[in-house]
């Protein structure tokens, strides 16, 4: 008896979903987002101010995005956009009406209960196989910050905690002390 086989989606059906579907394709399939909670939307609120001020304040050539806001990763795959919480551009080339394709150079996602293995596993290698410079998990029941940079094929980790300020390592001089968060 042959295995079901799964219904494989493009970017296509991606942009005929209903305007406000929180929904990423990853390798073709679906991943439902659940709504955001009110310490979610703080942290990001709080990272996308600081990132944004900092850009600003510098004259800098780089874009910040909070979700909702479409990556298409790979130019040559229509089977994989996500909607990371932050996406950092600075080839501003890689701008689109939609979005954004090809690799932003920061990302970070803040952990949800119900995507906790999706943002630290499947988004983890999904990353990493991109090329994204620099990829941050936040998460805060566990109030840690996980910081991957990416050194040649493989992400480095360094842990943090709500007590510390975290050097941006795409930048020379951004830090962002996550004390101010609580």
């Amino acid at each position: 008896m042959a295995l079901a086989q799964l219904k494989t989606y493009t970017a296509k059906d991606y942009y005929a979903l209903p305007e406000n579907t929180r929904t990423e394709l990853i390798d073709g399939q679906f991943y439902d987002m659940s709504v955001p909670s009110r310490i979610h939307q703080e942290i990001l609120g709080f990272l996308f101010k600081k990132i944004s001020n900092y850009i600003d304040f510098k004259k800098g050539n780089c874009r910040v995005y909070p979700a909702p806001f479409a990556v298409k990763l790979f130019e040559d795959n229509d089977k994989t956009i996500v909607e990371p919480d932050i996406s950092v551009i600075c080839n501003l080339d890689k701008q689109t009406d939609r979005g954004c394709t090809g690799v932003p150079d920061w990302i970070i996602e803040i952990v949800s209960p119900s995507t906790a293995s999706h943002d630290y596993i499947r988004k983890l290698n999904l990353y990493a196989d991109a090329g994204v410079q620099e990829y941050w998990i936040v998460d805060p029941a566990k109030k840690s910050v996980y910081v991957y940079c990416l050194e040649e094929t493989k992400f480095e980790t360094a842990t943090f905690t709500f007590q510390n300020q975290i050097k941006a390592n795409i930048y020379d001089d951004l830090w962002i002390d996550f004390k101010e968060l609580v």
